[in-house]
């Protein structure tokens, strides 16, 4: 028997595709017309390579390790000299490898997007590999196998390397260079918690605990203990889309109410990393942008306390007695709206400011929060019909600065918006190249060395690639792209020694995009 045609079929997708540029185009006209901009979106070449010849992408080559090795030279001093304060627990006379061999050893293993210890060994220690980055980074008198710095973290007190990061991140701050970025002149930072990892068995008492269902060999369906591991993270979320690596508090089953058998949460987990930002930058004038886990009386006041500003999401179902407040105040506050164009959407602002939202033990306690709503429109092509439809979207922030005409475009789309950021960030970090998610090892103060390292190699990969030489790179071959590329160029014969040492010679000054 034939099998059926798929003539028919093919003609009537391409007809369909056909029908849905035009689409595209049509509606590319009348945002034009309306004044609205087209949504750009980036998209990694598809073309042919550039060079020609061998010299010419040598050259290239070079041209990309050397304007990567200017920052890292840049930053690495520092991260190395705090690294030196780092106690070290091993017998002086078997040591073969420094400490800080070690360290940065580690952070290059993710800085060139090793998956795994096993592959740091095999690829990291070949010859040509291993020629290159003793050329890149003359502190490398050795390569060690990974097993050492396992070994190693597991013994160390590895809240040192968060603190390089620290020290790093404030270095910047104090040089002005995230000036530019700022909302209401403050830092914004993301908070938002994400799961690391999760096995069937307790590898550590520090192990979150919770159960999941399960299918039995009869079909029935029974529960099962399942173990965990849970960080809260903070980033620098900034409106031109990077965001920095900065704090991260691990969640950990000592921390919960052993008498009241409740496991630590994130919440629990906010207090604490909100009083280690605190205590390291008390100065610092900070926007928190949080998600609508957070909206609570105790939070709004610890945040006061600090003298925090924040932008926070607020669900339609949370906190009732700020949305029956909010409905009313508008009717009075009926000058409170601002209508504009972001981008391709069409945006409606309206606030309502100084609400009194009464908590505690018989709402004796009270909070005054700021509230802003924007509802926008913008319109999309159907992907089935080809049609141009309409969609609305609906946002709304609790915020603790009163909003006005001049500052509800830069604490909500210019901030709050960007608190997805941290969202994205978390994406990268899992499937992007740094194996967030994969255990390097089973020791617990081992596996947070691990996680606070893979931090530092991706800061200074996002430091790099923030350079205008790598940021053309980026548009080219993409960011894990050009990872593969230089990775690829260290493990070639590809480099020219006299270059490399005119670079470790020369000052270099950071300046980001």
């Amino acid at each position: 028997m034939r099998k059926p045609s798929q003539r028919l079929r093919r003609e009537g997708l391409n007809e369909r595709k056909v029908e849905r540029r035009r689409a595209a185009r049509k509606l590319r006209q009348r945002r034009a017309a309306a004044g609205l901009k087209n949504q750009a979106r980036p998209t990694i070449c598809h073309g042919t390579s550039e060079w020609k010849t061998v010299e010419e992408e040598k050259r290239a080559r070079q041209e990309a390790v050397e304007e990567q090795l200017k920052i890292y030279r840049a930053v690495l001093p520092r991260v190395i000299k705090r690294f030196e304060k780092i106690h070290d627990p091993r017998n002086p006379k078997s040591i073969r490898h420094k400490l800080t061999v070690l360290m940065l050893y580690g952070i290059l293993a993710f800085v060139y997007h090793m998956t795994s210890r096993r592959e740091t060994n095999r690829e990291m220690t070949l010859p040509m590999f291993r020629q290159n980055l003793q050329l890149m980074f003359p502190e490398l008198e050795s390569l060690p196998h990974q097993d050492t710095l396992n070994r190693l973290l597991a013994r160390i007190d590895v809240n040192h390397i968060q603190e390089a990061l620290l020290e790093l991140i404030e270095r910047f701050i104090r040089g002005k260079k995230f000036l530019r970025y700022l909302i209401s002149n403050c830092y914004p930072i993301a908070v938002d918690g994400t799961q690391k990892m999760v096995r069937d068995w307790c590898w550590e008492e520090d192990c979150l605990e919770r159960q999941v269902q399960c299918k039995l060999a009869d079909g029935t369906v029974s529960t099962r203990p399942q173990y965990y591991v849970y960080v809260l993270e903070a980033n620098l979320a900034f409106a031109n889309g990077m965001t920095i690596p900065f704090m991260t508090e691990f969640l950990g089953y000592t921390e919960g109410d052993q008498q009241t058998n409740k496991q630590d949460c994130e919440l629990k987990a906010f207090y604490r990393l909100a009083d280690r930002i605190k205590e390291r930058f008390p100065r610092l004038p900070v926007l928190v942008l949080l998600d609508g886990l957070y909206p609570n009386g105790p939070l709004l006041k610890l945040l006061r306390q600090y003298r925090w500003q924040y932008m926070i999401v607020l669900q339609d179902r949370s906190l009732p007695s700020v949305w029956e407040e909010i409905e009313g105040l508008r009717k009075l506050q009926t000058s409170n709206f601002l209508n504009r164009i972001w981008g391709n959407r069409k945006q409606h602002f309206w606030w309502v400011n100084d609400i009194e939202y009464w908590y505690g033990e018989k709402d004796r306690k009270k909070q005054i929060v700021h509230a802003v709503i924007c509802e926008e429109s913008w319109e999309e092509v159907d992907p089935e019909s080809a049609n141009i439809i309409q969609k609305h979207s609906k946002h709304a922030w609790l915020s603790s600065e009163p909003l006005s005409r001049q500052n509800v475009h830069e604490r909500c789309n210019l901030g709050a918006r960007h608190r997805w950021g941290i969202e994205s960030n978390f994406l990268v970090e899992k499937r992007q190249g740094y194996e967030y998610e994969h255990c390097f090892s089973y020791n617990w103060n081992a596996m947070k060395g691990y996680h606070f390292l893979m931090r530092l190699g991706h800061l200074m990969n996002i430091l790099a690639q923030s350079t205008e030489l790598l940021a053309k790179l980026v548009i080219q071959r993409g960011v894990r792209g050009l990872i593969r590329f230089l990775r690829g160029t260290c493990g070639g014969p590809w480099l020219d020694p006299e270059r490399i040492q005119r670079v470790l010679t020369s000052p270099y000054q950071i300046r980001l995009m």
